[in-house]
């Protein structure tokens, strides 16, 4: 959530801020209900004052033994009374308002974000590696998956619809194995804190990270079965129960950074990607990621980013895959985010350069939604400096793989790195 004095103080800034992630900004409606607000309060104020004032001259008169002067102010008092009441109900309401409003306003990007609403506005990084060099046609996940009979489609949809995959023999130990290799790599060579978490989150978990009230579209809920009323929702992502783990708590300063890695499924309803990677596994509804959280102090979170998205690289420059950083533009950011970084793998089945990490910089946007908040000695508690990346999507890792170690035969050496899980040096087709 955007710092309410944000507004207050330069409100023009916020406007153009908003307009660089392509949102048109009501600024009618803002004014108007902050008008209000201050009207309001001020109109509170003068009438509590008042009633405090009555007070202290009701004491003196029926000292005095003023009895009739002091009955008249009573009765003043009362009106003054119910006068606040309806004023504070008003105030109540139109504050509300302010922070519905707030709630659907996303982070402002950083400076250091390019301009821009397109895909093709994003600014390369770097490029790391190359593609490989086939002496023959290569294949695309869906085809090697079938030769070796290790993803199957058809079955995973009649247990459950479109975009599910039943994966097993050698895909299943591959993608097995990934997640191994991504936990260790993260927590035994980079320090992250391994974590594990529910799986089903309350919706003001999912506000606190900036998935609701905006994107409820694209979540799966599911109430209570009993009708109690209460509504869970499959997490999206390990970044929502990770980051909110310090929702609403107060860290000692000289503790942080806090960073934690977690392996869990994911699931998203994908609401607004209907006819888009309908090939494949590339954009299913329940897949698998290994997440990166980063709580810090805000003065270093800029450079935890840059750290962050080395954890994430690491993953695929220890595959060997080659791959590019991009500087997403303002209008392709996320809604939380500040600052972007995506890693795209190069896939030889299509020819292209896709996503397969996220790395981003929220800045204390998350954190005034969650309440999370530090203390350095004996000051005021402050709002701390939220971070997340993908370390990375096992399913798209998988494809990488699979895509860019593919032989002519049809078999998949397996990289190095992973060996030691899978216990072998290659996939072979059944025959």
């Amino acid at each position: 959530m955007l710092d309410p004095k944000l507004l207050r103080a330069d409100l023009d800034a916020v406007v153009s801020q908003l307009a660089r992630k392509g949102m048109t900004f009501d600024r009618a409606h803002y004014l108007t209900l902050e008008a209000d607000r201050k009207r309001l309060q001020l109109e509170s104020e003068s009438l509590a004052n008042r009633r405090k004032e009555g007070s202290k001259q009701i004491g003196q008169l029926m000292q005095a033994g003023k009895i009739a002067e002091a009955d008249a102010i009573k009765e003043e008092m009362a009106n003054i009374g119910e006068a606040i009441s309806a004023i504070d109900a008003q105030f109540s309401s139109t504050s509300e308002a302010l922070d519905e409003l707030l709630l659907h306003l996303p982070n402002l990007p950083d400076a250091s974000v390019p301009d821009g609403f397109r895909e093709e506005e994003n600014v390369v990084a770097a490029t790391v590696g190359s593609a490989p060099d086939f002496a023959f046609e290569p294949k695309d996940h869906v085809a090697l998956g079938e030769l070796h009979r290790g993803i199957d489609f058809e079955r995973a949809s009649r247990l459950s619809g479109s975009r599910f995959v039943v994966m097993q023999d050698g895909f299943a130990r591959l993608h097995r194995a990934l997640g191994q290799y991504m936990l260790d790599l993260h927590s035994d060579h980079h320090g992250y804190q391994e974590t594990t978490v529910p799986y089903l989150v309350d919706a003001a978990v999912l506000e606190g990270t900036g998935q609701l009230p905006k994107f409820k579209e694209d979540l799966f809920c599911i109430p209570e079965s009993n009708g109690g009323g209460r509504e869970r929702y499959l997490i999206p992502t390990a970044e929502v129960p990770l980051t909110n783990l310090f929702r609403e708590t107060i860290v000692d300063a000289q503790a942080l950074p806090f960073r934690l890695v977690a392996h869990t499924p994911c699931f998203r309803a994908e609401a607004g990607s209907y006819g888009r990677d309908v090939r494949g596994m590339f954009r299913q509804h329940q897949f698998d990621k290994v997440e990166l959280v980063w709580i810090t102090h805000p003065a270093s979170s800029w450079d935890a980013l840059e750290q962050l998205r080395g954890h994430a690289e690491a993953v695929l420059q220890g595959l060997d895959l080659h791959y590019r950083v991009l500087n997403l533009c303002g209008g392709d950011l996320g809604f939380s985010a500040a600052k972007t970084y995506d890693l795209e793998v190069w896939l030889p089945g299509q020819q292209q350069f896709r996503e397969i990490s996220s790395c981003s910089n929220c800045t204390d946007f998350q954190a005034r939604r969650m309440q999370a908040r530090m203390r350095d000695g004996q000051g005021k508690p402050e709002l701390v400096h939220t971070l997340n990346g993908s370390g990375v999507a096992i399913g798209r890792c998988l494809i990488a793989v699979v895509e860019n170690y593919q032989q002519a035969d049809g078999s998949i050496n397996i990289p190095d790195v992973l060996v030691p899980y899978m216990g072998t040096k290659r996939l072979i087709p059944p025959q």
